[in-house]
């Protein structure tokens, strides 16, 4: 049975990128009162500003003035720019053509065995840490290390197959298969079956605070 999943990924984010400043303005007036745990009422008494002005402005309907935004700063004890931040913020996006990958030295790397990182991006909003690797295993007589790491592993077999282990269970992988697991069990190829194997391997893990 399928899980139930709530997440549309071709759906627009409610915030849909504060592309429109009144939008952006307007998010964060309402976040800024809703962690005071004020309500449109008592800030419109705190500011003179009326209800239905600050209703408007918290959906982004209209454009305030800085004398308005100055009052809902002063009455929020917060600076001006941070109603701005969430516009002013960037998105970040990483393209790596064909053959453009880095290659790179993982612990336990051998000799005849590419891993390539196919794009990085450090901090961010959504708090996760992304690393796509893709891997190329040429070498059939070497012996493998295991790898134990945090976070959620997945690894899409592009061509070739390998027995890959995962804790205290081995899986056979052929082309097109999909592996997905913790990663902070013991893990890795177990055997070349049959080369040169080729995957993506998709690390993904909390960035630290």
């Amino acid at each position: 049975m399928a899980p139930n999943l709530t997440q549309d990924p071709h759906g627009i984010v409610e915030n849909e990128r504060e592309k429109v400043l009144e939008v952006a303005i307007g998010r964060e007036v309402r976040a800024y009162r809703r962690q005071q745990q004020i309500t449109v009422a008592d800030l419109s008494a705190l500011t003179g500003i009326s209800i239905g002005m600050l209703s408007k402005i918290e959906n982004g309907n209209t454009s305030p003035s800085l004398t308005t935004l100055q009052s809902l700063a002063n009455a929020l004890s917060v600076p001006l720019t941070s109603f701005f931040s969430r516009f002013e913020e960037q998105r970040q996006a990483v393209h790596t053509r064909a053959g453009e990958g880095v290659e790179i030295d993982r612990a336990g790397t051998r000799a005849n065995h590419q891993y390539n990182l196919l794009g990085h991006i450090g901090s961010n909003a959504s708090g996760v840490i992304v690393e796509p690797y893709l891997i190329t295993l040429t070498d059939k007589s070497d012996i493998f290390p295991t790898f134990q790491h945090a976070g959620i592993e997945t690894i899409y077999m592009l061509e070739g197959e390998v027995d890959y282990r995962h804790g205290d269970k081995v899986y056979p992988l052929k082309q097109g298969d999909t592996f997905y697991f913790d990663a902070d069990a013991p893990h890795g190829p177990e055997k070349l079956v049959k080369l040169p194997a080729r995957y993506l391997s998709i690390i993904s893990y909390p960035q630290k605070a």
